[in-house]
């Protein structure tokens, strides 16, 4: 599948980022309300996200932790729209891929994701945070 999955796909349910992000289902509905991420919505109105939503929302758990109040969280990450690059993709496209994926492939592009570091050729936060999930 490779480069057929973009990062900004739609791809986990709000249980799987929870627990990729140790962030409860309530923070991660008020970084949204907030406007700081946009996960995409199926036709059922559930939540899915993507490898850039799921980055994102490590980058605000760290500044949290840092003591960055969310005005603040704002100013540092500009506001996600639907228009924007980095908005989650979730046409019949992108819905047909992510129903064919199982869950072992999509651990697999998760952990292909961690080991390519990101887009900007540093080491992200994700890659930090999510290989707790995977044996060396």
């Amino acid at each position: 599948m490779g480069d057929e999955i973009r990062r900004n796909m739609a791809l986990f349910p709000i249980g799987i980022v929870m627990k990729l992000t140790d962030l409860t289902a309530r923070q991660i509905r008020y970084y949204e309300q907030h406007e700081l991420i946009m996960p995409a919505r199926t036709s059922g109105n559930q939540r899915l996200f993507s490898f850039n939503d799921v980055e994102r929302l490590l980058e605000i758990k760290s500044l949290i932790e840092k003591g960055v109040n969310i005005a603040g969280i704002k100013q540092v990450l500009s506001p996600v729209n639907k228009e924007s690059d980095d908005a989650t993709v979730l046409n019949e496209h992108t819905e047909v891929k992510r129903r064919e994926l199982t869950d072992k492939q999509l651990h697999k592009m998760l952990k292909q994701q961690l080991l390519g570091g990101n887009r900007r050729g540093q080491v992200s936060l994700i890659q930090g945070e999510l290989s707790r999930f995977f044996n060396p």
